[in-house]
């Protein structure tokens, strides 16, 4: 298992920056969309043929926001060999789609670090607060903003809340720690998937990239059920040193 979260690499492909000449508007969410309030999302995790972690998804409404977080932990053997513990949550506007905050913990084998995006509107920067819990050393920067953003978690939600249509694709602003990277989201096309949950007509959508910190990691998708909701049901990254897929097992009113 390499020395990341293996739902940090499927939520990074988020960062992967498109050609630098385009812009991108983040887009609200389209009329009559809801986000699973009070609901949790289990995932099972496997790498090549091997169940390595389990990671869980919530929502919660909090007055105009919406509260997503998440968390990542590997079982089984693979904690003998590298044991992660990831923690996400993020914050956001329902009606617009625009993250506030993004906070991370991340336990990656001895890498221990906790960091904080804050995105300050009002003053046009985000701000990124950073420490690393094993040496001490911390980080503190500020980089300028165009307008509303998504962050790399979010991303894969606020996705859902876009018209998914086949063949067509758009373009989403995420905050990566130190600049703005436009995304390009392909819409590829329909396909079943099987889980434990029972089968599913699904929309597989591609983030696409020419540059950016995730472009040598291989070819990530995303499943989304094809329904109004465009539930995530199943993620996969693949690259050179295998693949991880997270397929949903779980989907609890809580």
């Amino acid at each position: 298992m390499r020395a990341y979260a293996a739902m940090t690499l499927v939520a990074s492909a988020l960062l992967a920056a498109a050609p630098a000449q385009q812009t991108a508007t983040l887009a609200p969410p389209r009329p009559g969309f809801s986000f699973p309030e009070k609901q949790t999302l289990t995932y099972a995790v496997d790498w090549r043929v091997f169940p390595v972690a389990t990671a869980t998804v919530h929502f919660e409404a909090d007055g105009p926001r919406e509260r997503l977080t998440a968390s990542a932990e590997t079982s089984g053997a693979i904690n003998l060999l590298f044991h992660l513990s990831d923690k996400f949550q993020t914050s956001f506007d329902r009606e617009k789609g625009c993250t506030f905050e993004f906070d991370k913990q991340t336990v990656e084998g001895r890498r221990q670090v906790n960091s904080t995006l804050r995105i300050d509107y009002t003053g046009n920067k985000m701000v990124l607060d950073e420490k690393n819990l094993v040496n001490g050393q911390t980080k503190h920067v500020e980089t300028p903003i165009p307008g509303c953003l998504t962050d790399l978690f979010t991303g894969m939600f606020y996705t859902a809340s876009q018209p998914l249509e086949v063949g067509h694709s758009f373009v989403v602003p995420v905050a990566d720690a130190q600049r703005t990277v436009p995304v390009t989201m392909k819409v590829e096309g329909t396909e079943e998937i099987k889980t434990t949950l029972g089968t599913f007509k699904t929309i597989r959508v591609q983030p696409t990239a020419d540059a950016g910190v995730v472009k040598n990691r291989g070819n990530i998708w995303i499943w989304y059920t094809d329904d109004d909701r465009h539930l995530p049901v199943q993620m996969r990254a693949r690259s050179f040193w295998g693949t991880i897929t997270f397929r949903l097992t779980g989907n609890e009113d809580k």
